[in-house]
């Protein structure tokens, strides 16, 4: 369960309804970025990029153990718009599905 702190509550819900997003969790009981509610926290467990994506996720704060909050998504579901640390960062649905992620 991820804590959604517009709503003061724990989501019980795994998927985000907003996006569109329809994948199960992962065999270790973990998800994906894109399955994370809107309004709700979570920290980043690990990496499934390779090369140079990975690098730039790296650059760009998503380093394991860091704290991000799914701001919104767009219309149709992509890109999506979090929040990391100070500051807001949209990424693509094929980047933040390769970002794996806990609850905070």
């Amino acid at each position: 369960m991820f804590h959604c702190f517009r709503r003061g509550q724990k989501k019980l819900s795994r998927e985000c309804s907003d996006c569109g997003s329809d994948k199960g969790m992962l065999k270790d009981g973990n998800q994906v970025l894109t399955q994370v509610p809107k309004g709700c926290r979570c920290r980043i467990r690990r990496h499934m990029a390779h090369g140079a994506i990975r690098q730039r996720l790296l650059d760009l704060g998503f380093v394991p153990n860091a704290e991000v909050e799914m701001v919104r998504c767009a219309t149709l579901g992509d890109p999506l718009e979090m929040r990391l640390g100070d500051y807001y960062v949209t990424l693509r649905k094929r980047e933040a599905d390769l970002i794996e992620v806990q609850d905070a």
